[in-house]
């Protein structure tokens, strides 16, 4: 080699070797002089979080942001949340006056670091702890991002209120999982009297911990080892701050994460492994959401109803808590005497104090050093005290005011003290007497009368001894056949074990929760062979006899098409019923169909497609099966979807079993969803084969339309949905209808007859609607000229009429929500 050449060679190994080290330091940084753009990327030295853009769930959106470094990518931190970049232009770097900034292509600052002053030479390093920390050239903090959380609470990050200032770092909800924009739901410190962690919606109370005694918050019962020996609150009651984190013994093995629907979830990762958990759950169950009872209620999730008042107390509106609504709380029953106390002084020694035992303490106590002793001096003594409890870690607490989310404990919970009047006094203690002789004086009755038959009986026994033997015999011939009978009707019953369900479903855990209608609660669950089912679990307000149960059960079972939601078994264990059916991944069609990101997954080969299935379910209903059934409640939430997007038919909580002949039938009972029940059913009560082609009118012009019926409403001429496709197919104008997401001119034809076809099945009167078979027909073409609509029923909004509603609540959408048939008499 010339010497030259050499002299070159040495050169560019020597450049090479200088860049590889300047790109080896700054794997984990950003500097004046280097910074990342879209896709790049920067990784923690331990390689467990990495600095990017990522575009999270459907979105196009492109964000900065900080993620686990696995295969969970779990983002924990959003730099530009509130301002996305809508391209791949992005660019973080170090600005001239020291502050991390994003920028897009135009240069405008999407997002900077809050820092004060300029300093020259700042560097920005992500962490092994996640935290991103930009130091001045001393290597001093500036600013971290573990003070500008997200929606994701890290061990080493403090969560802090300041009383005086207003200033709080608390977490913050994505709006959705597709736009990590602000949303509804906060957390954080509250530091009111006794410091408490609370979720906020809109900055109401959702959720809270509980008191915090120390070592642990009295408000959360299901509290692990980890917990208690990880979390720290330091409270600085001169200043008015307080402070808390956690730090576990294993690096990076738990994080608390507040999802888009206020939920505070604990994760922690299994054994060392990439696998993430969801260990904790907060709020857990219906009763953790806050002040669910109202003022002086007490609610208990394993109770029916799940609201009572406190012993002392009634309903402030026993209408309404009657119906179930318990917001407006509870008031006293009997008047305290203490009011009189600065007469006589101790007339307020006539109040005394009902005992609870196990109770989550209400919001808003007050705490004093007393001891305990002197606790209950100390509220009977004053009569702004209504209630007291003490906990060794805080000491003597106290009440003023309204008691707020009082929840009953199966497991630890603290004693809990209400001050009522003395009256109040004597019917508890007259009521433990009552608890006690009851029994007794029952008891007594039952013997004699068992004495006295018994008597009877001995003294017949030798006249009637050969003709008791002959009835013993004929009763045990009976016994016997009624025992093979149920033994032959539990052999067709696909039968599943309570405790298999119970762990499929994490013992029914909120979590798990698909949804809720009036017959009960529906679960997801995964039995050991890894199927999925969804789990109905029946509540005991249901009104099902254990027969009528089994026969129901018997009847749905016998039920078997592609397009109907398949029952795989029921469990009856003491007074547990529960349904389980098969697991639909895609949940309702609602869900979709209605959903501004999801119904662009809605292509028309789809939505025809799930129009078809729905049609040729009903068919089935109608006509095929062995049982011919009326449905009643057909709507989109009631139509699940598979995993290749199949409809499925679901919820036949209201359906009617018709004879061989019956062609229609009256109820004074209606029942079904406001919007979807037709004309004739919704005002006399008859219904027949026709009343649910109504129902799928509705759902085939919502589906054509992407418009839900219920909420539709055109302020200038107050039209439904049907008034208004019918306004435009007047006009000649129908193709405005059409959801813009399925306007391809390529299908337009096919989607006008979808429309014509729904038209035809809303008309006011039975005998102009088509048959199903009919219909199916109209869809495919086989029929080719199609009738001219006549005006349809309710093409004006219709106004409030009383009916009973087939779920308790309007939700945006409903998950997996199946539920059992309830035959009527035929």
């Amino acid at each position: 080699m010339e010497p030259g050449n050499s002299g070159v060679l040495v050169a560019v190994i020597v450049l090479l070797f200088c860049f590889c080290l300047d790109f080896g330091a700054a794997v984990d940084t950003i500097t004046a002089s280097r910074s990342i753009r879209d896709p790049e990327s920067i990784i923690s030295s331990g390689n467990a979080f990495k600095l990017g853009f990522f575009s999270p769930g459907n979105s196009s959106n492109r964000y900065v942001g900080i993620w686990y470094n696995d295969a969970s990518e779990a983002v924990i931190w959003v730099a530009n949340r509130n301002k996305p970049l809508n391209d791949a232009s992005g660019v973080v770097n170090i600005s001239d006056d020291g502050r991390l900034v994003v920028l897009n292509e135009q240069r405008e600052v999407l997002w900077s670091s809050n820092v004060s002053n300029s300093v020259a030479n700042a560097t920005a390093q992500l962490l092994d702890s996640g935290n991103l920390v930009l130091y001045d050239n001393n290597n001093g903090s500036l600013w971290e991002s573990f003070d500008e959380p997200t929606n994701t609470f890290m061990r080493r990050m403090k969560l802090t209120t300041n009383v005086r200032t207003g200033e709080n770092v608390m977490l913050t909800s994505w709006k959705s999982p597709s736009d990590p924009s602000i949303g509804s739901f906060s957390a954080g410190l509250n530091l009111l009297n006794i410091p408490q962690v609370f979720t906020w919606n809109n900055n109401i109370p959702f959720w809270r911990s509980g008191q915090w005694n120390g070592r642990e918050f009295i408000g959360i019962t299901n509290v692990t080892s980890v917990y208690l020996g990880g979390f720290e609150l330091v409270e600085n009651t001169a200043e008015g701050t307080a402070s808390l984190s956690f730090e576990f013994a294993i690096d990076s093995t738990t994080y608390f994460v507040l999802d888009t629907e206020g939920r505070l979830l604990q994760n922690n990762q299994v054994d060392g492994k990439e696998e993430w958990q969801i260990r904790q759950t907060y709020p857990e169950n219906v009763c953790d959401v806050y002040g669910k009872c109202g003022e002086f209620g007490i609610c208990g999730p394993r109770s029916e109803p799940i609201c009572t008042c406190l012993r002392g107390f009634e309903p402030k509106n026993i209408e309404e808590w009657s119906r179930g609504n318990w917001t407006n709380g509870c008031v006293r029953r009997t008047p305290l005497q203490c009011e009189s106390i600065n007469k006589t002084g101790d007339a307020g020694k006539q109040d005394g104090f009902l005992k609870f035992e196990m109770l989550k303490l209400p919001d808003f106590a007050e705490r004093t050093t007393a001891l305990e002793d002197l606790c209950r001096e100390l509220c009977l003594s004053n009569c702004s005290c209504i209630a007291y409890a003490y906990d060794a870690g805080i000491g003597c607490m106290s009440w003023r005011d309204n008691l707020t989310d009082v929840q009953q404990f199966y497991s630890k919970g603290t004693d809990f003290y209400i001050r009522v009047a003395h009256s109040e006094l004597a019917a508890d203690k007259k009521d433990m007497k009552v608890v006690i002789i009851v029994p007794v004086v029952v008891g007594a009755v039952v013997i004699a009368i068992s004495a006295f038959f018994l008597w009877r009986w001995m003294a017949k026994r030798k006249a009637m001894k050969e003709k008791n033997s002959l009835l013993q015999l004929e009763e045990r011939r009976r016994n016997i056949s009624a025992e093979n009978k149920s033994k032959d009707k539990l052999q067709d019953l696909p039968l599943f074990d309570f405790e298999k369900l119970a762990t499929a479903t994490k013992d029914f855990h909120l979590m798990n929760k698909l949804g809720e209608g009036g017959f009960g609660p529906v679960y997801k669950g995964i039995l050991e062979d890894g199927q999925e089912i969804a789990v109905k679990r029946l509540s005991k307000a249901s009104g099902q006899g254990i027969e009528e149960f089994m026969n129901e059960v018997m009847v749905i079972s016998k039920l078997q098409h592609r397009n109907l939601v398949r029952l795989l078994g029921c469990c009856i264990d003491g007074e547990e019923k529960m349904l389980i059916y098969e697991f639909m991944p895609n949940k309702s069609l609602d869900a979709f169909l209605f959903d501004p990101e999801k119904r662009e997954l809605l292509d028309w080969s789809n939505r025809f497609n799930i129009i078809e299935g729905i049609s040729r379910g009903l068919l089935y209903l109608h006509r095929d099966s062995r049982l011919r059934i009326i449905h009643r409640d057909l709507k989109a939430s009631n139509i699940l979807l598979d995993e290749e997007l199949n409809p499925k038919i679901s919820d036949f909580g209201m359906a009617r079993i018709f004879g061989g002949n019956q062609d229609q039938a009256n109820t004074i009972r209606v029942v079904g969803t406001y919007g979807y029940m037709s004309p004739e059913y919704a005002m006399e009560g008859r219904f027949s084969e026709k009343s649910d082609v109504f129902s799928f009118g509705v759902l085939l012009l919502e589906i054509v339309s992407g418009r839900r019926n219920a909420g539709f409403y055109q302020d200038d001429l107050a039209l439904s949905l049907i008034g208004y496709v019918w306004k435009l197919w007047n006009e000649n104008n129908i193709v405005a209808s059409i959801d813009p997401v399925i306007s391809d001119p390529l299908y337009q034809l096919e989607v006008l007859r979808c429309i014509h076809v729904g038209l035809l099945c809303v008309q006011e009167f039975v005998k102009d609607r088509p048959t199903m078979s009919t219909i199916i027909s109209m869809l495919n073409s086989e029929i080719l000229d199609l009738p001219t609509p006549k005006q349809p029923a309710f093409i004006e909004s219709q106004g409030a009429f009383e009916t009973e509603s087939s779920e308790k609540s309007l939700k945006k959408h409903s998950v997996n929500y199946v539920s059992i048939t309830v035959v009527d008499g035929r």
